[in-house]
C-alpha cells in the first residue's frame, strides 16, 4: 500500500532511538522528509540518512519544543506530521516503582513536564505552521497505562491518561480545519527501556533471580497477560503510526490505537 506520505514533511521527537527511531526510518522509507528531535544524534539515528535532519533538543526544556518545529519547518517549507513520541522517565527519574508512596512531588513533575508538557508545547507550536499549509496530522504515542494504572508507575501512567484525554480535544477543534490527531498506545515494546544495561529487564532479573532474555521471553509476557506471549516490537508501532500520519486515514482523528500485545482487555 501506497501511504502517499512521499515529499510530506514531518517531525519526529525521542527519535534517537526505539519506537521514535523506527518511526524516522519508516516514514524516510515512505519518502517523507523527517526532523529527528533527540538529545543525541545516535549512531543508528545517523546511519538513516536520507531526508533527515537532526534536531538537537532537550525537550524537558520549556523552549524546545517550539524550537524543533521551527527548525523543521525552516528545513522543509512546512510541517505536515507532528509525532509526539518523546516521553518515559525524564533523567532522575527511575521506574518502574516499587509504590506510589516513592514518587516525590519533583519527579511528579519532571514526569508531567516530559510526557505530557512538552507534547502541549509541540503542538501549540505546530498547529499554526499546519493551518498555513493547508492542514496536517500529529500522532502522540500514549501508553497503555493511560486506561490500564499501574501503582509502580502511577504519575507516568497519570501523564498519559492527560495526554490521551489532550489528543481527544484536539482532535475535536481542529478536524474541522484539517490537522487529525490521534494516539498510538503501546503496551511493553522490545526497546532500549528495557533491554539496556542497567535498564529494566536487567533490574527485575536480578530482583527475580533469572537472566534478561528469559525475563523477558517468558516472564513479562505472562505477568502482563499478553496475549500474543511477547513484547511487541518497536517497528509495529511505527507502522501504526505511519498509517495514521497517512492520507489513507483521512477518516481517522480523535481514535486511541493499541499496540500492546493484546495488554488491555477491556471494551
Amino acid at each position: 500500500m501506497d501511504l502517499r506520505l512521499t515529499g510530506r514533511a514531518a517531525l519526529v521527537t525521542g527519535a534517537s532511538k526505539g519506537i521514535g527511531l523506527a518511526v524516522a526510518r519508516t516514514l524516510l522509507a515512505e519518502g517523507a522528509r523527517v526532523a529527528a528531535a533527540s538529545r543525541t544524534l545516535t549512531p543508528e539515528l545517523k546511519e538513516l540518512g536520507g531526508d533527515l535532519v537532526h534536531v538537537p533538543v532537550d525537550l524537558t526544556d520549556p523552549a524546545a519544543p517550539a524550537h524543533a518545529v521551527e527548525r523543521a519547518a525552516e528545513a522543509f517549507g512546512g510541517l505536515d506530521i507532528l509525532v509526539n513520541n518523546a516521553g518515559g522517565p525524564p533523567a532522575g527519574v527511575v521506574l518502574p516503582r516499587s509504590s506510589f508512596l516513592d514518587a516525590t512531588d519533583p519527579e511528579w513533575r519532571a514526569v508531567f513536564e516530559f510526557n505530557l508538557f512538552a507534547v502541549v508545547r509541540a503542538v501549540r507550536a505546530a498547529i499554526p505552521v499546519m493551518l498555513a499549509g493547508g492542514g496536517g496530522a500529529i500522532v502522540n504515542v500514549s501508553s497503555g497505562n493511560a486506561r490500564q494504572p499501574s501503582p509502580i508507575n502511577v504519575d507516568y501512567g497519570a501523564a498519559k491518561a492527560g495526554l490521551t484525554n489532550l489528543t481527544k480535544a484536539l482532535s475535536e477543534e481542529f478536524a474541522p480545519q484539517g490537522i487529525r490527531v490521534n494516539t498510538v498506545s503501546p503496551g511493553p515494546v522490545r526497546s532500549a527501556w528495557w533491554t539496556d544495561p542497567g535498564g529494566v529487564a536487567e533490574r527485575l532479573a536480578a530482583q527475580a533471580g533469572t537472566d534478561p532474555d528469559t525475563l523477558l521471553d517468558s516472564a513479562v509476557p505472562e505477568m502482563m497477560g499478553l496475549s500474543t506471549g511477547r513484547l511487541a516490537l518497536p517497528e509495529e508501532v511505527a507502522d501504526v503510526v505511519a498509517l495514521l500520519a497517512s492520507p489513507r486515514s483521512a477518516s481517522t482523528t480523535g481514535a486511541d490505537i493499541a499496540v500492546d500485545s493484546g495488554f488491555l482487555k477491556g471494551i
